[in-house]
C-alpha cells in the first residue's frame, strides 16, 4: 500500500491480472473473486499473487474485525438453533413427550438417534455439495428446511412414527453443518485464528443448553387444550429456525475473495493473508485423488477413531442427560431440567477455555488429553458412587464434569483441519467427522438400552471403556503426526529447503509473506501431501 493510500503497482498488477482470469464466473466486475484466482490456479496461470506484499498488519486486523462481526457471528447463531433443535429432545422427554406420543421400550432411543443415520447416509451428498456449490447458496437452504422439519414435522407429530420421521429429516438437513462450518473457518482465517473461531461458535452448544432450559422450562408451565407441551417447545424453535434462515440468505458469504462485506481491495488482501496457510483457497473442482488419499492415510483414520469415541460420550449428555438426574441422581423432572443450566454453563467455559490455551501455547493434543481424563473421571464417578442421598453431590459433580466433553470437539476440528490442506480433501475430513459424529450418537442409545434403566449403571461403564480407549488414540495420533513431521522436514532439507521454516500461519502476528513462503503453493488447491511446505501441527 502506497503512502498517500493508493494501491502500489503490485496490487494493481495482480488486481488486472484477476479481473482478466474470471470472466467465466457468474460476478465478472468483482476484481477480487476467488472463484476465478482458483480456476486460473488449476489453469496453471501466474496471478502475480505469490510474491505479492497486498496485505500488512493494519490491513489483517481489519479484516479479521470485519470477517468476524459477519461470519462468526452467523456461524455463532446458526450452531446455536442447530444444538436447540436437536438437543431438546432430552429436555422434552421429562415433560410428556414419552407419555403423550404413547413411546415405549426403545422407541425414544430409536428418536433420539434416527437423525444420526440420516447424517450418516446423506455425508457423501454433502461432500460434493460442499466442493460443487457455493456456500451462501447452501446454508440458507438447509437452514430453512430443518427449521420447517422441526416446526411442521416435530411440532406437529402426536405418535412414535411422525417423530421418528420428523428427526430424521432433522438429521438429513443438518447432515452438512459441522463440515460447512469449519471449512468456511479454514476458508476465512488464518491457522492461528482457527481454534478460538471454531470454539466460539461450538461454544454455542453450551449455550443452547444453558438457554434453552429456562425456555423449555417456561413452556414446561403451559397447558393448551390442542397441543402437548412438548410441541409447543418444537413450534417456537422451529418457527425461529425458519426467521433466521431465511435471514441468512442476505447474512452469508462465500469465500474471502469474494466478500460483500469488503471492498474489491479488502477482498485481494483477504485472500493474501491466508497464503501463510499453505491450505489453498475455495474450488469447486471436485478431485476424487483427494478423496482416496485421505483414506488411505493412517492419521485420518485415528481421527475418526476419535471422533466416535468423544460424540459416543457427549451422547450421554444431549440425549440422557436429564433422565440420568431424574433416574440415577433421582432429581424431579422440573429439577433435572433446571440443573442443566449450571451444565451448559459449563460447556460454554470449557470450550472457550481449552481453546484459548490450544491458541496461547499452539499447541491442541496436551489439552485434549486432559479433557480427556477429566471426563474419565466424571463417568467414573457416576459409575462407582452408591446412588443414595449421600452421594448426591458426588454424582452430580461426576455428571458435570462430563460437560468437559464439549470441549474436545472444537480442538479436534481444528486440529484436523490444521493438518489437513486441499479442498476435495478438506471435505471428505470434515464429512468424515460428520459421520463419525453419527456413529458416535448413533451407538449410545444402544449402549443406554432401556433394559439398564433406570439407573443405567452398566451402559455407564460401556462408556468408560470408550474413553480409556479415546485416550490410548490420542498417545497414538501425537507419536504419528510427530513422526510426519519429522519425515516432511527431511523431504525439505532433502530437496535444498529450509528444514524447518518459519510457520507464518501460527504466529500471533500477521507477517507480510510473499515468495519466501512459497505463496504459490498456499494458494493453489495441494494437499498437504503434495505441498512439501505445508508443516503438521501437534
Amino acid at each position: 500500500m502506497a503512502s498517500n493510500g493508493q494501491l502500489d503497482p503490485t496490487l494493481e498488477k495482480a488486481n488486472a491480472s484477476q479481473v482478466e482470469h474470471s470472466s467465466d464466473v457468474s460476478d465478472t466486475n468483482n476484481v477480487a473473486n476467488a472463484d476465478g484466482l482458483a480456476l486460473a490456479m488449476e489453469e496453471g496461470k501466474d496471478l502475480g499473487l505469490s510474491a505479492a506484499h497486498l496485505c500488512d498488519e493494519t490491513d489483517s486486523k481489519r479484516i479479521l474485525r470485519k470477517t468476524d462481526l459477519w461470519m462468526l457471528s452467523l456461524l455463532c447463531m446458526v450452531y446455536f438453533l442447530q444444538s436447540c433443535d436437536k438437543g431438546i429432545i432430552g429436555l422434552t422427554a421429562v415433560y410428556g413427550l414419552k407419555t403423550d406420543a404413547g413411546l415405549h421400550g426403545n422407541q425414544y432411543s430409536n428418536i433420539g438417534n434416527i437423525g444420526y443415520y440420516a447424517q450418516l447416509a446423506f455425508q457423501p451428498l454433502a461432500a460434493w455439495i460442499l466442493v460443487k456449490l457455493r456456500y451462501r447458496h447452501v446454508l440458507p437452504v438447509i437452514i430453512t428446511c430443518w427449521g420447517i422439519s422441526v416446526a411442521g414435522g416435530l411440532g406437529a407429530s402426536r405418535n412414535y412414527t411422525g417423530l421418528l420421521a420428523s428427526r430424521f429429516f432433522l438429521g438429513a438437513f443438518e447432515a452438512a453443518v459441522i463440515p460447512l462450518f469449519s471449512m468456511i473457518t479454514i476458508a476465512f482465517y488464518r491457522r492461528s485464528e482457527q481454534p478460538f473461531r471454531v470454539a466460539c461458535w461450538y461454544s454455542c452448544y453450551g449455550l443452547s443448553t444453558l438457554i434453552s432450559a429456562p425456555i423449555v422450562y417456561g413452556f414446561g408451565r403451559v397447558h393448551s387444550t390442542s397441543l402437548y407441551r412438548y410441541q409447543v417447545v418444537y413450534l417456537f424453535f422451529g418457527l425461529l429456525t425458519i426467521v433466521i434462515g431465511a435471514a441468512t440468505f442476505w447474512w452469508a458469504q462465500d469465500s474471502p475473495g469474494e466478500a460483500r462485506y469488503l471492498t474489491p481491495q479488502d477482498r485481494l488482501k483477504a485472500v493474501d493473508r491466508l497464503k501463510a496457510n499453505q491450505q489453498g483457497i475455495v474450488s469447486h473442482k471436485f478431485n476424487f485423488k483427494h478423496v482416496l488419499e485421505a483414506w488411505a492415510e493412517p492419521k485420518y483414520w485415528l481421527y475418526m477413531i476419535m471422533v466416535i469415541a468423544v460424540n459416543a460420550g457427549a451422547s450421554v449428555s444431549s440425549v440422557f442427560g436429564s433422565i440420568i438426574l431424574q433416574s440415577l441422581i433421582g432429581f424431579s423432572a422440573d429439577d433435572a431440567v433446571l440443573l442443566n443450566m449450571p451444565f451448559g454453563a459449563l460447556q460454554f467455559i470449557s470450550i472457550l477455555l481449552a481453546s484459548w490455551l490450544a491458541y496461547r501455547f499452539e499447541r491442541k493434543s496436551p489439552f485434549l488429553l486432559g479433557l480427556v481424563a477429566i471426563v474419565i473421571v466424571g463417568v467414573a464417578l457416576l459409575v462407582g458412587l452408591p446412588k443414595t442421598k449421600e452421594h448426591t453431590a458426588g454424582l452430580l459433580v461426576g455428571y458435570y464434569l462430563i460437560a468437559f466433553v464439549y470441549a474436545i470437539n472444537p480442538l479436534l476440528i481444528s486440529w484436523m483441519g490444521g493438518n489437513c490442506a486441499g479442498q476435495t480433501k478438506k471435505a471428505t475430513y470434515y464429512t468424515s467427522f460428520n459421520a463419525g459424529n453419527s456413529v458416535g450418537n448413533i451407538i449410545t442409545p444402544y449402549i443406554f438400552n432401556s433394559k439398564f434403566a433406570p439407573q443405567y449403571v452398566n451402559a455407564l461403564k460401556g462408556i468408560l471403556a470408550i474413553w480409556c480407549i479415546l485416550f490410548g488414540v490420542v498417545v497414538a495420533q501425537i507419536f504419528l503426526i510427530t513422526w510426519m513431521r519429522k519425515n516432511k522436514a527431511d523431504k525439505r532439507e532433502k530437496a535444498g529447503l529450509p528444514r524447518d521454516p518459519v510457520d507464518y500461519s501460527m504466529s500471533k502476528h500477521f507477517h507480510e509473506a510473499g515468495a519466501e513462503i512459497h505463496g504459490e503453493n498456499g494458494l493453489a488447491d495441494m494437499t498437504d501431501k503434495q505441498n512439501i511446505y505445508f508443516q503438521y501441527l501437534l
